[in-house]
């Protein structure tokens, strides 16, 4: 292995192309034309334009990425995680080219990836999982008795998807048709796959996932577990390591049943198993993510692995170069995303005007951006991961809190007021919390998540670049020219350093003439209403989909909808008038 090509994009992209330049490796960037000036791009050796900002257009499109990868002269392909991290037909199109795959065996990604054969799998390796259905189901019939005979709530979850999409919880058979839709709809656009399953749906589980690794010489590793069950939406907000509160003989059956669900797929390369922890302590296996886990940051933070390196290392035929993993001290890694926590956490795309990353001792951050960087509606919301450690868990969360106050990013809503708020709780402290504590227990309305922005003088300079392409390759231009400031709404330059007012948004924004406008850009994919029909407050009118979220836009007045603006498929920007209520 002389080379790698990155099949990814943001900070996974930038941690790939550190480990494997520090390994001697030539690294190559992809880049959606959206992403032409971002940091993994200029951080690479060469970058490649692999097409529009659309990912089915780009970063899913698998034979652009292997001609690019052709024509460059990649030995190998690193996929990161998500986009064609788990597709299977990828990891052996790229065998198929003759290249070398940064990753699992294709049997073990397409086992796993199908949540029913995983679930066969890991029955068959001795390792318990939630009780629920083993085949696709066809009908909301089905749903309806699968409920009657585990009552309520239950889980309708994406057959070959993972990551909270393609998901819906149930706790009432009235909303059973619409959520065994939705789920659907959300499996066929996120994975192209809309088959769906269902499993009884465990009330305030913690949520603890094993990191194993495994090499071509028959070694096999858990290097330690994480607890993830601080989550909104079912997507993780914060997660830590060791899991607080396990005894010696809970993480042994945690490492075991790992192991044993990776031996079951003769599983090669890093991976993550999760598992749900009921109140009692039974643990049920979850889902298997083939690949490297976003978290992956605070296992190394406390055993000094590096899990990339190891990826890169055993793609290449070397053995681990390790024998085993004893943490060292506690981590946690709280992710950053372009989300409003005082509007429900809804993704608030937009442009940093200013970024500064805390530092010290223990702090760590992963991140793809800097000021100026676009957080678009078509990639997923992650800005950075902010990884600290501590001798003890005490001394991390001390270390977290100073390191989120002092983390500068403005321009848009963030995280981070959210993350502050649980680390202030008692829950939190104690380390006694479940996967439903921050959505049922915590109330960020108040949230103060308004941006000032930083605007420079006009005599201050600033470096900018001219992107020149050649035969798709990327060259870069630099020059220095007069700052300006940025112009405000309408083209008027907008008063330097003036705090605005705190962001508020509701689900369905309206004004007094009652037009209903969308809170963010986005797609509509569903619409509930049609022109003429009279609806109430709370009612759901649409569907808008923005930067991998579903959002339900609701009818804050009672009323009749007098004009309709919108259709399925449409392309909404913020602001935008969906709807007229009278």
């Amino acid at each position: 292995m002389e080379s790698v090509l990155i099949a990814n994009r943001g900070e996974i992209a930038v941690r790939v192309i550190r480990a494997a330049k520090e390994m001697g490796l030539r690294t190559i960037a992809v880049y959606s034309e959206l992403d032409r000036n971002a940091v993994h791009v200029d951080l690479a050796d060469e970058a490649w334009n692999i097409g529009p900002a659309p990912a089915a257009e780009s970063y899913l499109n698998i034979q652009r990425i292997l001609d690019v990868a052709e024509s460059a002269g990649a030995s190998a392909i690193h996929p990161g995680y998500g986009f064609l991290a788990e597709n299977a037909g990828f990891a052996q199109a790229i065998l198929d080219a003759g290249l070398i795959w940064v990753g699992p065996p294709t049997q073990a990604i397409a086992t796993m990836g199908d949540k029913i054969a995983s679930r066969v799998a890991v029955a068959a390796a001795g390792v318990a999982a939630v009780p629920g259905t083993l085949e696709p189901l066809d009908s909301v019939d089905e749903v309806h008795s699968f409920a009657d005979e585990y009552d309520f709530p239950i889980a309708i979850k994406a057959a070959h998807g993972g990551g909270g999409k393609g998901l819906r919880v149930v706790y009432e058979a009235a909303d059973l048709a619409s959520a065994f839709e939705a789920a659907r709809r959300e499996a066929d656009a996120y994975f192209s796959r809309p088959e769906v399953y269902v499993e009884k749906y465990l009330e305030k589980p913690r949520h603890i996932e094993a990191q194993i690794i495994c090499d071509t010489h028959g070694n096999a590793i858990f290097v330690g577990e994480r607890d993830c069950s601080a989550q909104r939406r079912h997507q993780k907000l914060i997660e830590e390591t060791p899991a607080p509160g396990l005894e010696a003989g809970q993480r042994r059956e945690i490492g075991e049943a790992a192991l044993a669900v990776a031996r079951a797929t003769n599983y090669v390369s890093a991976g993550t198993v999760e598992f749900l922890m009921a109140r009692t302590g039974e643990l049920y296996f979850l889902e298997m993510n083939t690949r490297i886990q976003v978290e992956h940051t605070i296992t190394e933070a406390v055993t000094g692995i590096d899990l990339v390196k190891e990826q890169l290392r055993i793609a290449a035929g070397d053995r681990l170069s390790f024998e085993s993993a004893e943490p060292r001290g506690h981590a946690i890694e709280f992710r950053i995303n372009a989300e409003d926590p005082a509007a429900g956490f809804m993704p608030n795309p937009g442009t940093i005007v200013e970024y500064r990353e805390p530092g010290g001792p223990g702090v760590r951050v992963d991140s793809g951006v800097l000021a100026g960087s676009v957080i678009s509606q078509y990639y997923d919301n992650l800005i950075a991961k902010l990884v600290v450690w501590g001798r003890d868990r005490s001394e991390a969360i001390c270390r977290g809190r100073n390191a989120l106050q002092t983390f500068q990013i403005n321009g848009l809503a963030t995280t981070i007021p959210a993350h502050l708020a649980i680390l202030d709780t008692d829950e939190f402290a104690a380390g006694n919390y479940s996967t439903r504590f921050v959505e049922d227990h915590l109330d960020f309305s108040d949230l103060e998540t308004g941006v000032s922005p930083h605007l420079p003088t006009e005599e201050e300079e600033e470096e900018r670049s001219i992107t020149v392409e050649v035969g798709g390759r990327r060259f870069v231009v630099r020059y220095w020219a007069p700052v300006m400031a940025a112009p405000a709404a309408g083209g008027q330059r907008a008063a330097p350093r003036r705090r605005p007012p705190k962001l508020e948004r509701r689900a369905a924004p309206s004004d007094a003439s009652g037009m209903v406008t969308a809170p963010m850009q986005g797609t509509i994919v569903k619409i509930h209403k049609a022109a003429g029909e009279h609806v109430k407050e709370g009612d759901p009118l649409c569907v808008l989909e923005a930067m991998k979220m579903e959002n339900e836009i609701k009818s804050n007045r009672d009323g009749e909808i007098i004009d309709l603006r919108i259709q399925p498929g449409d392309t909404v920007t913020s602001g935008a008038v969906l709807m007229v209520i009278a």
